[in-house]
């Protein structure tokens, strides 16, 4: 099981936790929603558990509960900027297409 954190979307996590003031890393989820059927949930984490896989690189940490990583194993977080917008972005080997927005996908 794997996932990639890109130094783009560590120097992100970095930046939030810092401005934030606490926190072990980022909380990646997946829920039942959208146009495609399920989104990505991003949230701060402030511990891991048992029962979640914790994924770190270039000092950046992502916390993923083990219910999830049928979802999103492979997959590549990166954080980028189009226009005036900027979010994280996932490159999800698992989804077998995406909406047209980009904000939900098929597994």
């Amino acid at each position: 099981m794997a996932i990639v954190i890109t130094k783009a979307a560590a120097s992100r996590i970095k930046d939030t936790l810092a401005s934030r003031g606490r926190g072990i890393g980022l909380r990646i989820g997946v829920k039942t929603s959208g146009c495609s059927g399920y989104m990505y949930t991003i949230d701060y984490a402030d511990e891991a558990t048992d029962a979640d896989q914790v994924f770190e690189a270039h000092g950046a940490r992502v916390v993923i509960g083990d219910e999830y990583m049928s979802f999103l194993d492979g997959t590549e977080i990166d954080y980028g900027r189009e226009g005036l917008n900027e979010a994280f972005k996932f490159s999800n080997p698992n989804a077998k297409a995406e909406c047209g927005c980009g904000e939900s996908f098929v597994v």
